[in-house]
């Protein structure tokens, strides 16, 4: 019995260490200081851990990464590794270069040059960076795309048509970034996107799309939609579709009118950071106060709205707050400068 546990065990390693996130893309917005991810694959059995939206790593505030291609998981090592790396402060270059240089894989014979990475986060002044990397040794064909806050990245695909789309519908898209996010997905959504489901007529078999506001806990985003494995035949990303559309229906994704969402990021921050208010209301006239965990007053500016430069005056964490005129808090946010 045991022996039988055992081989159990290494069919699953061996099987899951060649899952691929075929498409993906990970990006940010500097407008709302939300950070997303989408991508699909066409691995057969993918509904048995949920689907291949773990291949995708956020860090509410700060940043993402989707690392994919021959990867080893339970743990995803080389994913954890670079969430770590990024919260650490790392920029989505230094976080590849690291990756690189410290591989950590449990299957043999593998080495950095089967992975693939893509990575958008913002740096120091609130502004994306992105980095990717598509190793020699990842199937063909293989091809990444960055942009001022994108990267988009596949492997095994029909060819760089599949990113192309992806990205021009990205940036045609309007509206928030899980609009965006959504139409390029839609632009991966042909026959043999992933060439393994060319003979399904799809373009893979499972496909997820989430978003996490700056203050989302990292387990809880504003957005998280997941297809973990359709039948044969089934297109998943018109499954995402329809689930992205009844979210919308909802009202949950509308945008509060009435009152100010304040936002702080990124976080962990490196010196300074930016606060922003999704609307005026009782945004216009409050205070911004930073506090030690002491209770004592380390920063303290009037805000009228819109977006402002928080330098961070000490390290460690601290506490963010904006009051109202009359001294009732609005919004309190914990606040790490790792400088």
């Amino acid at each position: 019995m045991k022996n039988c546990f055992i081989l159990v065990l290494l069919l699953c390693a061996a099987f899951w260490s060649r899952a691929q996130d075929t498409f993906s893309i990970v990006a940010v917005d500097p407008e709302t200081g939300e950070v997303g991810s989408a991508g699909a694959s066409c691995v057969q059995g993918a509904g048995s851990i949920g689907g291949v939206i773990l291949l995708s790593g956020i860090l509410p505030g700060r940043g993402g990464v989707n690392a994919q291609a021959w990867i080893c998981i339970n743990p995803h090592v080389n994913l954890d590794n670079a969430m770590s790396q990024m919260e650490a402060g790392s920029s989505p270059q230094e976080i590849i270069g690291w990756l690189l240089d410290n591989d950590d894989c449990f299957s043999q014979n593998f080495n950095p040059a089967y992975r693939q990475y893509g990575i958008a986060d913002f740096g120091p002044d609130g502004q994306p960076r992105t980095a990717a990397f598509t190793g020699s040794s990842a199937d063909d064909w293989k091809g990444h795309i960055t942009g001022p806050n994108y990267s988009i990245q596949g492997n095994i695909l029909r060819g760089p048509e599949v990113l192309d789309s992806m990205e021009a519908r990205f940036l045609a898209a309007e509206g928030p970034l899980a609009h965006k996010l959504m139409a390029a997905m839609q632009g991966a959504n042909m026959v043999g996107a992933d060439a393994r489901c060319t003979a399904a007529g799809t373009s893979s078999t499972s496909a997820f799309l989430r978003v996490f506001r700056p203050d989302d806990e990292p387990d809880a985003p504003y957005l998280e939609l997941n297809v973990a494995e359709t039948p044969t035949g089934v297109e998943p990303i018109d499954s995402l579709q329809a689930l992205f559309d009844a979210w919308l229906l909802t009202g949950t994704g509308a945008q509060a009118v009435d009152a100010p969402r304040f936002h702080v990021f990124p976080n962990p921050a490196n010196g300074q950071a930016w606060l922003l208010a999704d609307t005026g209301g009782e945004a216009a006239g409050s205070t911004v106060r930073l506090y030690s965990l002491q209770g004592q007053i380390l920063y303290e500016q009037p805000f009228a709205g819109g977006r402002m430069r928080i330098p961070l005056p000490a390290k460690g964490a601290l506490l963010l707050q904006v009051a109202s005129r009359s001294g009732q808090p609005l919004y309190t946010q914990r606040v790490v400068n790792i400088e």
